[in-house]
């Protein structure tokens, strides 16, 4: 099945997978990260099927067993799971109304792998009710190393029997799968996660400033930092994941993140100002952070 075009008509059928066999899985989205998750739920046996807007996208799925679908309906047709790792609500929202939805069997589950507001995550709970299709946000920590190494932390949202089902699919490019809740819960604990992220280099920031005037060099401080108690994962993705030629655009990314945060804060009715003016500080001095470290 490798590369291989389905030949059903739709792409699928519309019964249920029999008991005991593996679910079908369809995954949209085969970025940076996304690509990695895909590969990892084909070798974990998972019959897999993907369609992308880019052909060049399925390049990646070389070597592993997959079925390419040359519409959204007929992958949503073919699938019991279909998994979105796409960059915004607003990219999930398009492929749900735009085709996905439409064509998805009831009993079948809708899963946001990318990061997004709560309130997203329960309209689109909302949105896929009458058709029988239940949703998870189920955002992902550990950037491109974590999906290779298949050591991803997977956040999810939503029922619970829905997070069961769906569980030993996140098991193969995860290190950990933690159900916080109902719909939206996911989403509010990565954004969460990544809000203390960015306060921990804003906090790496603070201490490597001071090392300029104390005549300390900056780069030999941090690397004594990482081997002690004040070891942290921000420390350690400086000049790793981190690095002087990607900085800039994880610098934009973080700082879209930190206003997703602020947008959920705002919604739930919680001030949090001062945690997103930091946070914003710390996504904003990451690329002069990672040149100071380098120089």
């Amino acid at each position: 099945m490798d590369g291989q075009r389905s030949s059903l008509p739709g792409g699928g059928n519309d019964a249920p997978p029999a008991a005991g066999a593996a679910p079908a899985v369809g995954f949209i989205g085969l970025g940076d990260q996304g690509l990695p998750m895909a590969r990892a739920v084909a070798e974990a046996g998972f019959p897999l099927h993907v369609w992308a807007r880019r052909p060049a996208s399925l390049d990646g799925l070389r070597g592993v067993p997959h079925t390419a679908h040359d519409t959204l309906s007929d992958l949503a047709m073919a699938s019991d799971i279909v998994a979105l790792c796409v960059s915004t609500d607003e990219d999930v929202f398009d492929l749900v109304t735009g085709g996905l939805l439409a064509a998805m069997r009831a009993g079948a589950v809708l899963v946001n792998h990318g990061t997004g507001l709560p309130a997203a995550a329960v309209r689109l709970t909302e949105l896929c009710a009458p058709a029988g299709v239940e949703v998870l946000d189920a955002p992902v920590s550990g950037g491109r190393p974590g999906a290779v190494e298949r050591r991803l932390t997977t956040l999810v949202g939503g029922p619970e029997s829905a997070a069961r089902h769906c569980e030993p699919v996140f098991a193969a490019f995860s290190g950990h799968v933690v159900h916080l809740g109902a719909a939206g819960s996911g989403q509010l604990a990565k954004l969460l996660n990544n809000a203390l992220l960015m306060l921990n280099q804003a906090a790496v920031a603070d201490i490597v400033e001071l090392t300029g005037p104390l005549g300390l060099d900056a780069a030999r401080v941090a690397d004594v930092l990482k081997l002690g108690s004040a070891a942290s994962t921000a420390l350690t993705l400086l000049n790793t994941m981190v690095t002087p030629d990607n900085v800039e655009h994880l610098s934009g990314v973080e700082a879209l993140d930190m206003e997703l945060f602020d947008a959920a804060m705002r919604q739930a009715g919680v001030d949090a100002a001062a945690i997103t003016a930091r946070g914003l500080a710390g996504a904003n001095g990451l690329p002069k952070l990672v040149r100071r470290l380098s120089t």
